[in-house]
């Protein structure tokens, strides 16, 4: 009933209209008495959000000519007195902006960009494609006995082969090197030591026992001690090699070598 004076920005009906449903709610007891305040509060809702749209705040609009001229002001170029000095030669220069006004203005306006800069992709972002799809490689059957042993592949078998090759190269190269040293000077005995051990490689001093110890094995030479229990290494006589095969007394035993031990 009274819609319009509540609307009215010189009115408080509306604020006294709240203040009376406080008070009377401190008395409620019955549901229907509950719902009456819930549609009081929904009226006053939209009573409030009318009358709120009604307000002017009275706040200027921004004026782009105006804030132009504040900012040539503040660069440092007065338009007053440019127009008050138009007829005068000296005048006309004063009406440029001075040679630092940008530099003014940036170190004015850089404290409000201090940010870190935007992440950008030399070549692009990262395309999201689906996956692909992985194909099913199915599995072949085992194959056993002989066709088993004709599946197997051409070139792992080669290389098996230049592995074996190059194993007995270098016995028949070092085997090669003890007959010939023995051949120049019998009476001296060649150290074992002095013949395996690289003193620049740890892993070529360990080929070098590995490659002699086949040599030792088909009695193609044989190890002993000298004076001061070091061993000594010289190649078999054929007839003597006869013999060590035949009464067999060649043996076989794991060593250990460490790297501290090499050093």
């Amino acid at each position: 009933e009274n819609r319009e004076d509540m609307l009215s920005s010189k009115s408080n009906r509306l604020t006294e209209a709240l203040e009376e449903a406080n008070k009377l709610f401190s008395g409620v007891s019955c549901a229907r008495e509950a719902a009456l305040d819930a549609q009081f509060l929904v009226l006053a809702s939209n009573l409030g959000k009318e009358k709120a749209n009604e307000l002017h705040s009275e706040m200027a609009a921004f004026d782009s000519l105006v804030f132009a001229e504040d900012l040539l002001t503040f660069m440092g170029i007065n338009r007053i007195e440019v127009e008050e000095n138009s007829n005068d030669s000296e005048g006309i220069s004063a009406g440029y902006l001075p040679s630092n006004a940008w530099h003014k203005l940036g170190e004015e306006t850089e404290k409000y960009f201090r940010r870190a800069p935007s992440f950008h992709y030399m070549l692009g972002s990262f395309k999201s494609d689906p996956p692909v799809p992985k194909q099913r490689i199915e599995r072949q059957k085992k194959m056993t006995g002989e066709e088993g042993i004709r599946a197997m592949p051409a070139q792992l078998k080669k290389m098996e082969e230049s592995h074996q090759e190059a194993t007995e190269k270098e016995v028949e190269r070092i085997l090669g090197l003890l007959q010939t040293h023995f051949k120049n000077d019998p009476e001296t005995p060649i150290s074992f030591f002095d013949l395996v051990i690289d003193p620049n490689s740890f892993a070529r001093t360990v080929e070098n026992i590995f490659h002699v110890s086949f040599i030792i094995r088909d009695g193609l030479a044989r190890l002993k001690l000298d004076d001061d229990k070091l061993p000594i290494i010289e190649p078999s006589k054929d007839e003597s090699r006869e013999d060590d095969h035949a009464a067999g007394t060649r043996n076989q035993a794991v060593i250990s070598l460490s790297h501290q031990e090499w050093k």
